[in-house]
């Protein structure tokens, strides 16, 4: 995925500071599936800029500081279609927990336990998040929720797969023999 099409999304349902989109939206919405910090958002915004793809305003406020509002452009509606309708190719996928899986040979069954658990503790709770998201189920809500559900299912999903994944790994280590040997 890229980062400039999330952008352009979310502006697509207002315009919004680089704060506001990091903190308001982002973080509440592509955040699940797609990080990004502060930095690497308003770099972004600023290469969208270079690019035509987006515009700002200068908001003056008395109170606070002034505030710099991007708006999509024609541009940026136009590049925004051509990514939604261009094929995406499978992610790279990076898990480091898989990674201790893969040696856990080499630890002792009472630490990959630990880590079992404390995986199953993270993904407890990030599904916990999930279910807590205020989306009306498919087929209720309107068009743009519907969607959004849709991705929410398959954050649900994973989750619990993750889930059940863990408990298979667990039920495994449990009956392993103990390590016999050091490195």
């Amino acid at each position: 995925m890229s980062l400039p099409h999330a952008i352009l999304g979310l502006l697509t349902h207002t315009p919004m500071t680089g704060y506001d989109l990091k903190n308001r939206a982002f973080d509440s919405t592509i955040a699940h599936f797609w990080q990004a910090d502060q930095a690497q958002i308003y770099r972004t915004l600023s290469s969208m800029a270079e690019s035509g793809w987006v515009q700002s305003t200068l908001e003056i406020q008395e109170e606070h500081p002034n505030r710099k509002v991007y708006h999509i452009t024609e541009a940026g509606r136009a590049e925004l279609l051509r990514w939604l309708h261009g094929e995406q190719s499978l992610p790279v996928h990076r898990e480091p927990f898989l990674v201790q899986m893969f040696f856990g040979d080499q630890l002792e069954n009472a630490t990959m336990l630990e880590r079992i658990e404390q995986q199953r503790a993270a993904h407890q709770s990030k599904l916990e998040r999930y279910l807590q998201i205020g989306l009306p189920p498919l087929g209720q809500g309107d068009r743009r929720e519907t969607y959004w559900r849709l991705t929410l299912e398959m954050g649900i999903a994973m989750e619990r797969m993750y889930l059940d994944w863990l408990a298979q790994c667990e039920a495994v280590v449990r009956a392993l023999p103990q390590r016999s040997d050091t490195l």
